[in-house]
């Protein structure tokens, strides 16, 4: 492929629209957690079909669908193209535990998988630093709720805002644009994002038993002495009526045995 896989993924949030983004995060015994996000494009990808011809199809989805279609390495995926440029080996280490895969239907290409497998707070952090996956970065750091220490878990409820994706949008970091359009683009990406995502969804999972849970948010419920389940409220966060929440804690914070 000769264009950057992460470049082509923002092509694939920019041009659909009904797609559902579901994450699960697993927190380990050993304070790392394993954080895998779905975009599930099926539904985005029919219509598209059925309104194009084959030789009027973007040739960026034609790229999308030669993506892996097992768990490969973002190392392994830049490397096979010709598009690895670091030598470093930190960002070396945190590529070779990021992967990416293309999921199908049994024939048609349906969304993509991106996992952080096995992340340590320390992992979190550094990954800010691959330069050329930041803004994405930033967006998988911001949905994967990484201060865990293996017993606690602490949720700052304004990551549930998901401002990164406006940077996954606009192609850029929002909060170093310095021109005065950036209150223009916010707002023009907030209203795409309002039409393209039909729902967004996160489990996380936790290996040892919920103790205690302090603090409590609308969006945020206890599935099983294991599970926690996150709902995002799309209309309550890019409606033109957004109504105030019930539950709005700044923090909750989530003990295991």
């Amino acid at each position: 492929m000769k264009k950057n896989v992460f470049y082509i993924l923002m092509i694939a949030l920019l041009a659909l629209q009904s797609c559902s983004l579901n994450s699960e995060i697993t927190y380990h015994k050993d304070a790392a957690s394993t954080a895998v996000m779905d975009l599930d494009m099926k539904e985005a990808m029919d219509m598209l079909n059925a309104m194009s011809s084959e030789s009027d199809k973007n040739p960026d989805f034609a790229e999308m669908e030669k993506l892996p279609k097992k768990w490969t390495s973002l190392y392994d995926i830049e490397k096979k193209d010709g598009k690895l440029k670091t030598t470093n080996p930190d960002s070396i280490r945190l590529m070779k535990k990021i992967f990416m895969k293309s999921n199908s239907d049994g024939k048609d290409f349906t969304g993509f998988s991106i996992k952080m497998d096995h992340f340590t707070k320390e992992d979190h952090k550094a990954v800010k630093n691959l330069s050329s996956e930041r803004v994405l970065s930033n967006q998988l750091n911001e949905m994967t709720f990484s201060d865990w220490n293996g017993k606690t878990l602490t949720i700052d409820t304004k990551m549930l805002n998901l401002d990164s994706f406006k940077e996954i949008m606009s192609g850029q970091d929002m909060a170093e644009k310095k021109d005065s359009s950036a209150e223009e683009d916010a707002a023009n990406i907030t209203s795409m994002m309002s039409t393209m995502f039909k729902s967004i969804g996160t489990k996380l999972k936790f290996e040892n038993k919920i103790k205690s849970i302090t603090g409590k948010h609308d969006w945020i419920s206890k599935i099983d002495d294991h599970t926690i389940e996150i709902k995002y409220d799309l209309e309550a966060m890019f409606g033109d009526d957004k109504k105030p929440l019930k539950n709005a804690d700044k923090t909750i914070t989530i003990v295991t045995e």
